[in-house]
């Protein structure tokens, strides 16, 4: 498969090249994570891996969220197995907080196998992928860098307002997708090509350039960039 993990955003720190450079880089853990469920294009239509990380206490599953990584004694199950139908593959490990997919060839994965950050040793760039900081409500300026009205006296008191929306008579109506206040950041953003600049084995960490989405502690998903014929950023 395309190498993918999940993993959590510790923080930004910088290091030093062997010729002296300073480098920015962002700290990630990634891993250890469990290979939960393989998906296959009989059985679902594609091909997947799907991956857990960090654990959950056990009071705080719930009942499917157990069944999702061990055999469960249900009527469901006891129903499949007096019919022969051969049951799916658990982990047989704890709960799982974080749980993903990726997408890509499954050959050489089997189910309840842990999965390192050792997997990114020999790959030079990635795409991270998580949830970019909330910043709640905001204006046009804050939002879309406008550059607000003008600061003379034919402007009152609208100086960081939007200005005018409406297309006149025709069509008479705010077109799609026009750029106003709202919620701004909490949604999904994915950040590419981002140069791995180490990895440490030991304390399951890797080091990779530039800045990622999120809060410190936000978790993110690691998988090798797929953009291609564009040079590694040095």
């Amino acid at each position: 498969m395309s190498a993918g993990l999940l993993g959590r955003k510790v923080g930004m720190t910088q290091v030093y090249s062997p010729s002296g450079e300073v480098i920015p880089v962002t700290v990630i853990q990634a891993g250890p994570c469990h290979v939960l469920q393989l998906k296959t294009v009989e059985r679902d239509g594609y091909e997947a891996v799907q991956l857990g990380y960090l654990d959950k206490p056990r009071r705080l599953a719930s009942r499917c969220d157990r069944g999702q990584v061990a055999t469960l004694d249900s009527k469901r199950q006891k129903r499949l197995s007096s019919a022969g139908a051969p049951l799916p593959p658990k982990a047989d490990c704890e709960p799982k907080r974080f749980v993903r997919e990726f997408r890509g060839s499954t050959e050489g994965l089997e189910v309840g196998q842990e999965l390192g950050v050792d997997l990114f040793a020999e790959i030079k760039a990635v795409d991270v992928i998580g949830t970019s900081k909330g910043r709640g409500t905001a204006g046009a300026m804050k939002r879309h860098n406008f550059k607000g009205q003008r600061a003379s006296h034919g402007v009152k008191k609208c100086h960081r307002h939007l200005g005018g929306t409406g297309c006149s008579a025709y069509p008479s109506r705010v077109l799609k997708g026009k750029k106003m206040p709202g919620r701004y950041g909490a949604a999904r953003s994915t950040v590419r090509n981002l140069k791995v600049v180490g990895v440490d084995t030991d304390n399951q960490v890797m080091l990779v350039r530039g800045a990622i989405p999120g809060p410190n502690g936000g978790l993110v998903m690691i998988r090798q960039t797929n953009k291609v014929g564009t040079h590694v950023p040095g």
